[in-house]
């Protein structure tokens, strides 16, 4: 099992825990359910580590690169992130109720299985709390490392970076198909699998159709200040898009997407400066599925979300994929503590949250890594007219 991609063996423990709660003696799903709540446990642990180990760093090695590059390419990434939240909250409402119909109030929180061992693992801090330190320690070590050759806490934090990033590459990661398993072995004993994995296959339908129309939104804006043709620009980013379909990773993508940008113009010093940056701060497609998969995981439940609700979230959810790893599934990894401390999810909501998002994140991925492409369009047309403006003065 090892050996197979990360979807198939999601796609495994959907079916096996499915299987589990349907046909198996309830004291099996009981068992796979007790490893499911120690997970969730060793997940809610370890969500504001998360936060402290991604937000810190990505904040603190923004101002290695200073200048009106970076601030354009900052600027742009932040704010096509966000108005894809926006728009995807829009479009998630308008059309995920009618998706759901009479399919509301679907009890994800299961009730079929009982685990056999229950394990508390408070984490140290709460999310908010987290959330706040980041941003003052990102702050502050960015300012030392940059204005007084300090750079001792920063180095520190890239190492605690690295190890929250190997925790999750090696401990949880392969161990979802598992959670997973038992999160569905739990719906199916208590009648809710098949009702939940239906929406969501329309859901993520909508999804993709999302992904597409946004990509072709911001190539036409593009378009309009580098006169390309935007169906031209978007056929010669197809590389960089099936290339991250298989990769599910922005940053492996890099080399593809490079040269993908590279044909559409983009000088090579923009190109070299901005595809890497936008490949770990613009996470559109990232954003566009988790707002969302979050509006049908409430409406399941019965909730009515609210876009006064959602504002925050979204606009906090644009600075956290700035420090979301550049792995599967990081984008949602780094989104769990924002689920649980502002849309309230349960334990069992963000696992559901964390189904659906893998199984479609290497389209995620892809939007993302195509999006860079339109994003260095733009940075390099804001370049060349500062650069004619300043030769006419």
């Amino acid at each position: 099992m090892k050996n197979l991609g990360l979807l198939p063996r999601i796609i495994l423990g959907i079916i096996g825990g499915t299987i589990i709660g349907l046909i198996f003696p309830q004291w099996i799903g009981n068992i796979l359910f007790t490893f499911t709540t120690l997970f969730g446990s060793l997940l809610s642990y370890i969500v504001p580590l998360i936060i402290i180990g991604f937000i810190i760093p990505g904040i603190a090695e923004l101002g290695a690169k200073a200048g009106k590059l970076l601030g354009s390419t900052v600027a742009l990434a932040y704010v096509s992130t966000t108005i894809a939240g926006i728009a995807s909250f829009f479009i998630a409402m308008l059309l995920i109720p009618s998706i759901i119909g009479s399919t509301t109030a679907v009890g994800t929180d299961g009730s079929g299985l009982e685990a056999i061992i229950k394990l508390d693992i408070p984490p140290i801090m709460g999310v908010m709390t987290a959330l706040v330190t980041a941003f003052i320690f990102g702050l502050g070590i960015n300012f030392l490392k940059h204005n007084k050759a300090q750079e001792t806490l920063y180095n520190f934090m890239e190492e605690f970076r690295f190890i929250i990033v190997s925790v999750i590459e090696k401990v949880i990661i392969p161990l979802l198909p598992f959670h997973i398993a038992g999160i569905f072995a739990d719906m199916a004993a208590s009648g809710d699998a098949f009702a939940t994995l239906t929406v969501f296959g329309q859901v993520f339908v909508l999804i993709i159709a999302m992904h597409l129309a946004y990509l072709v939104v911001i190539y036409m804006v593009a378009s309009t200040r580098s006169g390309i043709n935007p169906f031209k620009a978007l056929k010669n980013m197809i590389p960089a898009y099936t290339t991250a379909l298989g990769t599910m990773s922005s940053a492996a993508t890099i080399p593809v997407t490079l040269k993908s940008a590279k044909s559409n113009g983009v000088s090579e010093r923009i190109a070299d400066f901005v595809i890497p940056l936008s490949a770990t701060i613009h996470l559109a497609g990232s954003t566009i599925t988790l707002v969302a998969c979050s509006v049908a995981v409430l409406v399941l439940n019965g909730g009515s979300p609210s876009f006064v609700e959602f504002f925050p979230f979204i606009m906090l959810l644009g600075v956290t994929m700035v420090a979301a790893p550049g792995v599967p599934g990081g984008a949602v990894m780094a989104a769990l503590g924002l689920l649980s401390s502002i849309l309230g999810f349960t334990e069992a909501q963000t696992t559901l949250m964390i189904a659906l998002y893998m199984a479609q994140d290497g389209f995620g991925t892809a939007c993302n890594v195509t999006g860079d492409g339109a994003i260095s369009l733009l940075v390099d047309s804001f370049a060349k007219d500062n650069t004619k403006s300043s030769s006419s003065s």
